[in-house]
């Protein structure tokens, strides 16, 4: 099986993982905090989080951080199920980002 663009263990160029830990950012508690409610009330599951974060585009993927990849999962598979809309979502970004200022 040929390698997909998210597998880049081992990639020249990659250098070390950072294992250091770190203090979280608030938005990044709550977007685990909102993956983990998904997952108990079975909206979404591993295999489709997963699923989701590995079709992103290449470009998009390496540009993220690892809980942006999460979020941008998580709005995936919302939209998919026609829970909410990606406008909607935007939209309440958009909210957001004007009453708090981006995270």
């Amino acid at each position: 099986m040929p390698r997909r663009h998210h597998d880049v263990g081992g990639e020249s160029g990659a250098g070390p993982i950072d294992q250091t830990e770190h203090q979280l950012s608030d938005w990044e508690i709550l977007a685990d905090a909102i993956n983990q409610v998904l997952g108990v009330k079975g909206i979404r599951r591993t295999d489709e989080s997963r699923r989701a974060r590995e079709d992103m585009d290449k470009e998009l993927y390496r540009s993220l951080s690892y809980y942006e990849r999460w979020t941008v999962s998580m709005e995936t598979i919302l939209a998919e199920k026609k829970i909410l809309t990606t406008e909607e979502i935007d939209r309440k970004v958009a909210e957001f980002e004007k009453k708090w200022g981006e995270p």
